[in-house]
């Protein structure tokens, strides 16, 4: 009996070793390189470049393009091997900000007069990506997040963490579409 284990667990270990160097052979000649947030980043490509993006929004606050290009530089610098160079990176973002708006979405009725539960911030954004190694990856194309409020705060109270988590959105849907190919 204790012969037959030994046999069993001698086999398991031989298949076990086997599929690691098959699975190692296998991947070891993918053309793209993955880093540890799964992205796909073509094995050319060295660095990455993030034009400022350009606030042509309306009633947006002046700080919105710089913390959007900085949201975005930082999650390309944290999450791939790729050297951030200020113009001409092997793959490249550029783009404007085209959209900043808070809406009411939910009405209370009360005694008085109807007036909103929930407001809504939206900010759009439209970006430019450009792979110097595979157009086909290339994409120009607008990006559009919202977070809800309270209505009995005022955006200005609430604006900065608002903007914080609509760029983190943004910036995620943005490096998905790019790197991920989703």
């Amino acid at each position: 009996m204790k012969k037959l284990n030994r046999i069993k667990t001698g086999a398991a270990k031989f298949i076990l070793l086997k599929f690691c160097l098959l699975s190692f052979v296998l991947f070891s000649g993918c053309k793209m390189r993955y880093s540890l947030s799964g992205a796909s980043i073509p094995p050319e490509a060295k660095t990455v470049s993030v034009q400022y993006f350009q606030n042509n929004a309306s009633l947006a606050p002046p700080t919105l393009s710089q913390s959007f290009t900085e949201a975005l530089r930082d999650k390309l610098s944290s999450q791939s091997s790729l050297g951030l160079v200020n113009k001409g990176g092997d793959l490249a973002f550029e783009g404007n900000i085209t959209g900043y708006a808070t809406a009411p979405i939910a009405i209370q009725s009360t005694a008085t007069a109807d007036q909103a539960a929930l407001n809504r911030l939206t900010i759009t954004v439209n970006v430019k990506y450009t792979c110097s190694f595979d157009e086909k990856k290339n994409f120009e194309q607008t990006f559009v997040r919202f977070t809800d409020y309270s209505s009995t705060q005022t955006l200005s109270a609430v604006e900065d963490g608002l903007i914080k988590d609509i760029n983190d959105q943004l910036v995620q849907d943005i490096f998905n579409k790019a790197l991920n190919d989703w």
